[in-house]
């Protein structure tokens, strides 16, 4: 398992987000506070406050490099 911090602070930002994580076969949980919710459900995501970057993690180290390749422009430093 491997936490990523991310920033979704536009509607087109978590489409795209929920499109890119549901090709792949692992299981992301994003939380925030004491919320943990499915990544792959965009009106989960929409309950969230995104004002802020959420925790990402991502359970499954099958191909975690191309995990990240592809959500590199959502990840905050």
């Amino acid at each position: 398992m491997k936490t990523v911090k991310i920033s979704l602070n536009s509607i087109d930002k978590v489409k795209s987000f929920v499109n890119d994580v549901t090709k792949f076969d692992s299981d992301f949980d994003l939380v925030s506070g004491r919320y943990v919710i499915d990544a792959k459900s965009i009106m989960g995501i929409f309950s969230l406050d995104l004002s802020k970057p959420i925790d990402l993690s991502i359970h499954g180290d099958d191909n975690m490099d191309a995990i990240l390749a592809v959500l590199k422009p959502y990840i905050v430093e």
